[in-house]
């Protein structure tokens, strides 16, 4: 058995746990929310647009009455 007392943690360097440490609050960078919105390209007319419905068709062509691909909502 060792002497007692020789277990003590090894000291970890800031920098090591966040790299960002030495940054003023303003300029370490942000977390990105997760979104539920993604990107889709309408099939009717080429339109790329953020959404979160079901469907890729955008408001224009649903409109319009176009109907989806087979397969999409």
């Amino acid at each position: 058995m060792g002497p007692q007392g020789t277990d003590k943690p090894i000291p970890v360097c800031t920098c090591v746990k966040d790299a960002f440490a030495s940054l003023p609050p303003e300029l370490r960078p942000r977390p990105q929310k997760s979104s539920s919105l993604r990107q889709v390209t309408c099939p009717g007319c080429g339109l790329v647009y953020l959404t979160n419905r079901a469907t890729d068709l955008c408001m224009e062509c649903e409109k319009k009455g176009v109907k989806a691909p087979a397969g999409q909502g």
